[in-house]
């Protein structure tokens, strides 16, 4: 299989070896996991000199390029869209996923968990499962508006 500068299989190539849908939801769950790994990891860090609601959102950030360069490279393999607007789709998508982390955390940290009597690790509790909850519309919004198989 011959492959790019940026060591992606030619599309037409890729026609043949792309994921079947079952196959590239659980591909994009295994590579979202891992940014959302990184995004966990590295609102702790931010934590450190940012109060938590915008530790959160840098952490986001770093979350999301994370995930775009995995989804690229492991999930949408017929994507025929460049990198600028597949990027750009991407963070558009990707900007409703935020507010639904940002308020699910935000949520969870202020009024859910506390209620619940939760003190011990309740950012972490908080932030976890706020990453979680886009994993659906994120995963529809990627395959056809931000990889989808061809240009309009």
């Amino acid at each position: 299989m011959t492959t790019s500068r940026f060591n992606r299989p030619d599309p037409e190539q890729a026609a043949h070896s792309s994921p079947r849908p079952r196959r590239q939801f659980l591909l994009f769950l295994l590579t979202g996991g891992l940014a959302a790994l990184v995004n966990v990891i590295s609102r702790i860090g931010f934590s450190q000199v940012l109060s938590f609601e915008l530790a959160v959102l840098a952490a986001y950030g770093v979350g999301m390029v994370t995930a775009y360069l995995l989804a690229r490279r492991f999930v949408f393999l017929n994507s025929r869209q460049s990198v600028r607007r597949s990027f750009a789709a991407f963070a558009l998508v990707n900007l409703a996923a935020v507010l639904q982390t940002w308020l699910v955390s935000m949520g969870l940290r202020s009024w859910l968990l506390p209620l619940l009597g939760v003190g011990a690790l309740l950012d972490l509790i908080a932030h976890s499962c706020g990453v979680v909850v886009p994993v659906i519309t994120s995963f529809f919004g990627h395959k056809h508006v931000s990889f989808r198989d061809s240009t309009p």
